[in-house]
């Protein structure tokens, strides 16, 4: 509630400048003279295969959509938009539904689309010519039925910088990603290893058309990423020169004004850099507006580094090649941001120190490190010293809401991706040597995993806590309507609803909070106490379990 009021506060503040500056931002137009701007011809083979050229979307047995392009700017955003037409309107409509389902009311909706507008003011001078043009030809193929919320293009811009505005305006932690680098002696062959969660969640729908998109641009180095609809960005990814990269959040100011998307650098760095010198060189030129790790994998350098970004101040951090091993969850570690007050705090008050040190325990109990010990790593959900925390807390590697886990051998040129849910299911190995290498498309599109070299899927699926954890989830929802309605809980599920996820401190508290509201002081001190022996998330929710605690002391006196 508190989170929501300071959004509000925040927008009331600045919607007295929403018409100021923003006229040229709402008039622009990408540079399209000198591309290609034939519109493809999709060859739709089945319900899952479809090609234009040497392009093709396939959905592979693991339901993942592997997505092959090239050419020019234009080419490749017409090519993406035509191929991925009815999973762009899907995707846009999931995300819309969502936001509605954020922000109900008519009148904030609206209020909020004009903030939009200001707030991205120069968004379009922070974006290379080239993405923009690549966006321009993807919201080609996008609906018109959310043009109220601003034109095609301009709402596909404003889209990439979505993951940084919810940042930046909530100052939370919505990409509580985990990631980490192991080589030379830690690494089972001696090779450079990497692994990540991207623990992102924007609804169940959200990641269930999950692209692995493999990018041969006509300037530049050929990648992969793991995408959605419609994002060209890249929040994971490798290039066919094995330089790696992936993105965790860091602690934020709110800033005023939207710059480059931090996807877009990351993006520039995959189609642009072989080295770790020159991954440095792009993002330092790139002015951000949140704060983000940005770790980085080179077969080249044969180690991994990160490098950590604010919209003020600028780090590198590195191990020595001795260590042989590099952890980063969601705080900073170079010089020149480990002591800033925003990041301290998150030290102190998240849950990043915490799956900080889970990894580096999970890293002692596995002198090598292999794609399997790694994709364990990645679906571990326990706490620290193997304590059961329960599942779907923030403090486990394995949240269970991720988007994805990847991992990769960049002197190998592999990649494994997980498939759903979550990061249990099998993570699906490609070959970048493979991928990229000139063939023939003229006959029928196939996979093109390498379905020897798969990683199966987490065992945990076959579980029964597995089927809990999955009612648990409908019911926790349930629990929430409860609470926002004040209704009093039906009989036995408050019982049903903490059996089916017993050592999590959540279900403690929320039942609490409702016993609470009804005015049922000793029941709900109980509920409160029982939460205070779980391994609660942040100090401040054990915080608010303390306020709670002292008031009902005042009340029962």
């Amino acid at each position: 509630m508190k989170i929501k009021i300071y959004i509000w506060v925040f927008l009331g503040f600045t919607w007295s400048f929403v018409a100021c500056g923003t006229s040229k931002s709402l008039h622009h137009k990408p540079q399209l003279e000198g591309y290609n701007s034939a519109i493809p011809i999709v060859e739709k083979q089945s319900n899952g295969a479809y090609k234009s050229g040497d392009n093709f979307l396939v959905k592979n047995k693991q339901n993942l959509w592997e997505l092959y392009v090239e050419g020019d700017a234009l080419e490749r955003g017409l090519v993406t938009g035509a191929l991925t037409d009815s999973l762009l309107k899907k995707q846009e409509r999931t995300f819309f539904s969502k936001l509605a389902d954020i922000v109900p009311s008519k009148i904030k909706q609206r209020f909020l689309r004009g903030f939009l507008k200001w707030y991205n003011r120069k968004l379009y001078l922070n974006v290379a010519e080239e993405y923009k043009t690549e966006i321009y030809g993807i919201s080609e193929y996008t609906s018109h039925d959310y043009d109220y919320i601003a034109p095609r293009y301009l709402r596909s811009l404003y889209l990439h910088g979505a993951h940084d505005i919810g940042h930046a305006l909530q100052d939370l932690a919505l990409v509580g990603c985990s990631s980490f680098a192991a080589w030379g002696e830690k690494s089972e062959d001696g090779n450079l290893i990497l692994g990540r969660n991207f623990d992102f969640y924007a609804g169940d729908d959200f990641a269930k058309d999950k692209i692995v998109a493999f990018v041969n641009p006509k300037e530049g180095n050929p990648f992969m990423m793991v995408t959605w609809a419609g994002m060209i960005g890249a929040v994971s990814g490798m290039n066919k020169q094995g330089l790696t990269v992936t993105i965790n959040a860091g602690k934020s100011k709110i800033p005023f004004v939207a710059k480059t998307p931090i996807s877009l650098v990351t993006r520039e760095i995959l189609q642009y850099a072989t080295t770790i010198d020159e991954a440095i060189v792009i993002a330092r030129k790139r002015k951000v507006f949140v704060s983000e790790s940005i770790m980085v994998g080179s077969a080249k350098d044969r180690k991994a580094i990160i490098i950590e970004v604010s919209p003020n101040k600028f780090g590198v951090y590195e191990v020595p090649n001795s260590n042989n091993q590099l952890i980063c969850s969601n705080h900073f570690q170079s010089n020149e941001l480990k002591n800033d007050m925003r990041n301290q705090y998150q030290i102190t008050n998240s849950h990043s120190k915490y799956r900080y040190d889970r990894m580096v325990q999970l890293f002692d109990k596995n002198p090598k490190i292999s794609p399997k010990t790694a994709a364990s790593i990645l679906r571990n959900k326990e706490g620290l010293n193997d304590e059961a925390i329960g599942y779907g807390n923030e403090k486990a590697l394995n949240q269970l809401i991720a988007h994805h886990g990847i991992i990769f051998k960049p002197e190998l040129l592999l990649v494994w991706v997980s498939s759903n849910p979550y990061q249990l299911g099998e993570f699906v190995c490609y070959d970048l040597n493979k991928i990229f290498k000139k063939r023939n498309l003229s006959d029928v599109v196939v996979s093109v995993e390498e379905e020897n070299l798969n990683i199966p899927k987490d065992n945990f699926l076959d579980s029964q806590a597995y089927i809990n954890y999955e009612l648990f989830r409908i019911e926790d929802r349930k629990m929430d309507v409860f609470l926002e309605n004040k209704t009093v809980l039906p009989s036995d599920f408050a019982k049903n609803y903490q059996s089916l996820n017993p050592d999590y401190w959540f279900v403690y508290y929320k039942v609490g909070v409702s016993l609470f509201q009804h005015r049922k002081y000793q029941l709900a001190k109980e509920q409160f106490e029982i939460a205070l022996t779980k391994e609660i998330t942040t100090i401040p929710n054990k915080i608010e379990i303390e306020k709670y605690l002292k008031k009902i002391k005042r009340k029962l006196q």
